[in-house]
């Protein structure tokens, strides 16, 4: 019998910033290993959604090692949408390891799994929500103001690699955060 406790924390890490590295220090302190599920994983080049789930794992991987949390500790996978809610839950199931607690503070998959019933599920705090926002950290890359400080430094030069903000600043050329 596996006496491991393993929780699952989803979400689509659009990138992954500081409030996500708490959130996964956080997590840990209550569960031995933790599952990273990059959701929407079939999604990218777009203004929601600009990495892809490869670059998206790159990030959790290397913020999490220059963190220096033990790779032991997680594991990152892709989950794809299948857009079809009463199936979702054990879509992810499928295709992840077996875990008992599920760490979410998004409304429709607390609901989810609630609603299926095998699993505890639990809020994560926020960590300066105000800042550590995905959608603040796009729209800071496509107005020119300072994001690099909202994520860990190896995801700011990630980031620069892969030429991510020339990607996103072109996907906004025709968006609402042009002024």
């Amino acid at each position: 019998m596996n006496n491991v406790l393993r929780g699952l924390y989803v979400g689509r890490f659009q990138p992954f910033h500081l409030g996500h590295l708490e959130a996964v220090k956080w997590i840990l302190g209550r569960v031995d290993e933790i599952i990273i599920a990059v959701g929407s994983s079939q999604y990218s080049h777009s203004l929601k959604n600009p990495f892809t789930a490869g670059e998206r794992i790159t990030m959790i991987i290397k913020a999490l090692e220059w963190a220096g949390i033990d790779r032991r500790k997680f594991l990152t996978l892709p989950v794809p949408d299948i857009h079809t809610h009463s199936l979702w839950v054990e879509h992810v199931v499928s295709l992840t390891p077996s875990f008992r607690i599920v760490f979410t503070n998004e409304p429709l998959t607390r609901r989810l799994f609630e609603e299926d019933g095998r699993f505890e599920v639990s809020p994560i705090p926020f960590f300066k929500r105000e800042l550590y926002s995905a959608t603040e950290i796009r729209r800071r890359i496509i107005l020119g103001d300072d994001w690099e400080g909202l994520v860990p430094k190896p995801i700011a030069e990630y980031i620069r690699e892969i030429k991510a903000v020339e990607r996103i600043r072109a996907l906004a050329s025709t968006d609402k955060f042009r002024k």
